[in-house]
């Protein structure tokens, strides 16, 4: 199974590049892309937008999510997120509370600072006593 994750990885990592050079950053200049592996089977990609008004702007990771959502995808089974330089280029926290909305808390997510190597972690480990849908009743929706 190790090679089909691997497989997998490359896929979502091309992905994230992909997308990521598309990304609009003309103020940070630092270009993210996000690429879910969504229960459906398809990748859905997304990067980030800024905006001259800063808290308008969006990240990879939820342009990702919308991009899953608009293609029928409801769930997320593993995420690949790229960005510049050695480090880790991790979720920030409004994007992992935004993860943890549609992925249980054991999903991989592989933060990918493309100039060094990958940090792979579960949602659980990066959000550690998250607050998700589970505790709200949906009864009502």
């Amino acid at each position: 199974m190790g090679s089909d994750l691997d497989a997998i990885d490359k896929r979502l990592f091309d992905a994230a590049e992909k997308v990521r050079a598309l990304a609009y950053a003309p103020y940070s200049k630092f270009r993210v892309g996000a690429a879910i592996l969504a229960d459906d089977g398809n990748i859905y990609a997304g990067c980030n937008v800024e905006n001259a008004a800063y808290p308008v702007g969006n990240c990879a990771e939820p342009s990702a999510i919308a991009a899953m959502l608009a293609g029928g995808g409801k769930r997320i089974k593993r995420v690949y997120v790229t960005g510049p330089g050695k480090d880790p280029v991790t979720p920030c926290g409004g994007c992992r509370q935004r993860l943890r909305e549609f992925a249980d808390q054991d999903v991989t997510i592989i933060s990918h600072g493309v100039d060094g190597t990958p940090l792979s972690a579960t949602l659980g480990a990066l959000l550690p006593h998250s607050f998700g849908p589970e505790y709200l009743d949906a009864g009502d929706a």
